[in-house]
């Protein structure tokens, strides 16, 4: 049986992308979003198939924290709900909304992710843990992840460790959550859109569930600062190009 064509390269997305995920605790959604989008997938359906794929690659990620111990659960619960609730209402109006008029504000929104990822790598974080506004940062952050095709990651995980919470079970918790809040997004894409382009959810999915292990290993020992920084200048440069594209820059 011959491969779908570009398999191989949304393999390596998806690892690529999971591996950073993994060992950050963000990025997995915005670097594949914008790489979809520069492709000329539409926004819906580059949110739609990130999702379903992170349906395997979060779930494998959760996992693998969990064996790490990783996760806390006092946060995960605080999280979850909003979580869930958020995902399903981005991933309706997304579906609602017409893709050629959505594609630039969806580009320009992934540019100012990727500037905030450049951003949190300069600030300190200092030695305190989060007590407040949890359920709204859940909330918000599945919302926008559902509309823009990522960003639960930047701007869940980022807000944590800004206000003091420790990287590893940070990063842990919010991938752990994160499985719930791609299931229920692509769940309401499913009823609202349907499921096709399998090859491109079948890619990410294989290189992002092979990546989970070593991304949820990464994160006891890298230095976030350097990965910040390169991750968020790739999305800025990607979500850039889409721009251009679009207002026939090139």
């Amino acid at each position: 049986m011959e491969l779908p064509p570009d398999l191989l390269l949304f393999i390596a997305i998806g690892f690529a992308a999971q591996l950073v995920d993994g060992a950050l605790g963000m990025a997995y959604g915005v670097t594949a979003s914008s790489l979809l989008l520069g492709f000329g997938v539409p926004p819906a359906i580059s949110s739609a198939t990130v999702h379903a794929a992170e349906c395997f690659t979060t779930g494998a990620s959760a996992a693998s924290h969990h064996a790490f111990g990783n996760i806390d659960r006092k946060l995960f619960k605080r999280l979850l709900l909003p979580g869930v609730v958020g995902a399903g209402v981005g991933a309706y109006l997304l579906a609602s909304l017409s893709g050629d008029a959505l594609r630039p504000w969806i580009a320009g929104y992934l540019v100012l992710m990727g500037a905030i990822i450049v951003y949190k790598a300069f600030r300190d974080f200092p030695p305190a843990e989060v007590a407040s506004h949890v359920v709204p940062l859940g909330f918000f952050g599945a919302l926008i992840d559902a509309i823009g095709g990522g960003g639960w990651g930047p701007i869940v995980s980022s807000n944590l460790l800004a206000r003091g919470n420790g990287l590893r079970l940070t990063v842990g918790t919010v991938n752990a959550v994160e499985f719930f809040v791609t299931l229920t997004a692509s769940l309401v894409f499913l009823v609202t859109l349907g499921l096709g382009h399998w090859d491109i959810i079948l890619g990410l999915a294989i290189g992002g569930v092979a990546a989970a292990p070593l991304g949820a290993l990464l994160v006891r020992h890298v230095h976030p600062r350097p990965l910040l920084v390169l991750v968020g200048l790739l999305v800025m440069g990607l979500s850039a190009r889409t721009l251009l594209k679009h207002f026939g820059a090139f």
